[in-house]
């Protein structure tokens, strides 16, 4: 059943659903569990099940695991590679024993490097959409974009993009190979993109924008009602929203929209997918759990009028302050 309404992402000529399936979650990154545990079979049913219905966008990245997460997807998608449109990402430095270095890497010969990998990992002899993970701050963007744009030309990538990067890297960026994406976290909580003016910039340029943690990692669920509510070794309890003061602020909003989205027959995660495809963006919420993409990919379906959006907006307007979105460390790689 595809039921899935696909739209351009970008004017580069990439075709989508209009929402997609962060597949980040399916496993640990560094040894650290994502929103808690996960189940490879049932990640696996996961993404099978998200293509039932019409929903083939699956967003990974050699960072999570390091690389066991496209290994699963490979898993995932073995002799069925053309029904998906794979993103992943690169940058995030690994070394050749697998390990995480936490450095960032846009160097030409590592761009070459890691593409090999991650095209050997997926099982797979081309990448429908690649991202530079994060701004590598040592080398100058037009050198990592003019790596990314040979891979283009050798077929090894189709379409490729930026996360997390401001608007002067944008424009310095598209100028050496058209963007067909630019991805960064954009949820009711975190709409930094809108306030440093990037959209206007992508709008501008003719490129798209995917939100990752359209849910707020998990918050607009509704079921974190305390700081303890997050799993031991889940990597939420380093964040800044999350903890304190600020973290019981936040459960108000959440609460507040959570009564909208009830007195609407949905629910909040619901409520904040639509409000991404209301504005003509793609959300790619993650989740390793059929009834979870079941739910989200329903989102699709709802329609939100004018004064719906308005009293949404007026919940959490644009400029309240909901905490930082990672640790000081995570933070300084953010390049907005």
């Amino acid at each position: 059943m595809d039921s899935i309404q696909k739209t351009t992402l970008g004017n580069q000529g990439l075709v989508v659903p209009v929402i997609g399936l962060g597949c980040m979650g399916m496993t640990k990154i560094a040894g650290m569990d994502i929103y808690g545990q996960a189940n490879d079979a049932e990640s696996i049913a996961t993404i099978h099940r998200s293509l039932e219905l019409g929903g083939n966008f699956l967003d990974t990245a050699d960072l999570y695991g390091p690389l066991a997460n496209e290994r699963l997807v490979a898993k995932a998608i073995k002799g069925n590679r053309d029904k998906y449109i794979i993103a992943t990402k690169f940058g995030y430095e690994i070394d050749d024993q697998e390990q995480l270095t936490w450095r960032i890497n846009g160097q030409p010969d590592y761009v070459k490097k890691a593409v090999e990998r991650s095209l050997k990992n997926l099982g797979t002899d081309y990448i429908d959409l690649y991202y530079l993970h994060r701004l590598d701050p040592n080398t100058p963007i037009e050198d990592t974009v003019g790596a990314m744009a040979d891979l283009v030309k050798e077929g090894k990538v189709g379409y490729i993009g930026l996360s997390e990067v401001s608007s002067a890297t944008i424009k310095k960026a598209h100028q050496v190979h058209p963007l067909t994406a630019v991805q960064t976290e954009y949820s009711l909580f975190e709409r930094s993109v809108e306030e440093e003016g990037i959209l206007d910039t992508l709008q501008e340029l003719g490129i798209g924008f995917v939100a990752y943690s359209p849910v707020g990692r998990g918050f607009l669920s509704g079921d974190i009602q305390k700081p303890e509510d997050f799993p031991e070794n889940d990597f939420r309890r380093s964040i800044p929203r999350f903890q304190g003061e600020q973290f019981h602020k936040n459960i108000e909003l959440v609460n507040a929209i959570k009564q909208l989205a009830e007195s609407k027959g949905i629910t909040a995660p619901q409520l904040a997918i639509a409000w991404i495809i209301s504005k003509g963006y793609i959300p790619i919420p993650g989740t390793k759990r059929r009834k979870f993409v079941e739910e989200n990919s329903a989102a699709t379906e709802v329609t939100l009028t004018p004064d719906e959006l308005a009293q949404l907006e007026a919940i959490v307007p644009l400029g309240v302050s909901t905490g930082d979105r990672y640790d000081a460390a995570g933070m300084a790689m953010v390049s907005l």
